[in-house]
C-alpha cells in the first residue's frame, strides 16, 4: 500500500500543529518550513482537511490554521480519508460509505476470493488507524525526544 503525498503530508502537518503550536492559529509558512512542504501545496490539502472538519482557519495578521478539536479527538483515519478520499488497497475491495457501494465495479465481483483478501486487510487498516490520535503521535514524537517550538502547545500535558 502506498499513500499518497497528500495523505502523508496532510498528517505531518496536522502532527506539527498539535505539536508545535498553542491554541492560536498557526502560518502556514511556519507548517511549511519545519515539514519542508511548499505552502501552496499545504493550502491546497488543507482545504480538504478544513472541509472535514479537523481545521479552521482565521484570516488577518493573526490568522492561520488551528485543529478544530483536541488532538486527542482526531484519529489518524480521519486525516487520511479527508487527504485521499479513501484509503483503500485496491478499489475493487471498497466500500464508498457516500454511495454505498463498490467504487469500481469488478468482472469477478461475488467470485474472487482475493477481494475478500483485501476487504479483511482494508478493515484492519481502518482499525488501527482510527484507534491512533494526533495526542499518540505527539507523545511519541516526545518520547523519541523531538524538540517542539511552542511553549504552551496542545500536548504540553504529555
Amino acid at each position: 500500500m502506498r499513500l499518497s503525498t497528500k495523505s502523508r503530508y496532510g498528517l505531518r502537518a496536522m502532527l506539527d500543529i498539535a505539536y508545535n503550536c498553542g491554541p492560536e492559529p498557526v502560518q502556514i509558512q511556519d507548517i511549511s518550513r519545519r515539514q519542508q512542504i511548499s505552502p501552496r501545496y499545504l493550502e491546497q490539502i488543507f482545504q480538504n482537511l478544513k472541509r472535514a472538519g479537523l481545521l479552521k482557519s482565521k484570516r488577518g495578521p493573526q490568522g492561520g490554521y488551528a485543529l478544530s478539536r483536541k488532538p486527542d479527538e482526531i484519529t489518524v483515519l480521519q486525516i487520511l480519508n479527508a487527504a485521499e478520499q479513501d484509503v483503500l488497497l485496491v478499489d475493487c475491495a471498497g466500500v464508498n460509505p457516500k454511495k454505498r457501494k463498490r467504487k469500481l465495479e469488478c468482472p469477478f465481483e461475488g467470485k474472487c476470493v482475493t477481494q475478500t483478501v483485501w476487504a479483511e486487510a482494508n478493515s484492519l487498516l481502518d482499525t488501527l488507524f482510527g484507534s491512533m490520535t494526533l495526542q499518540t503521535l505527539c507523545q511519541r514524537a516526545k518520547a523519541m525526544g523531538i524538540e517542539n517550538e511552542a511553549v504552551g502547545s496542545l500536548t504540553d500535558n504529555i
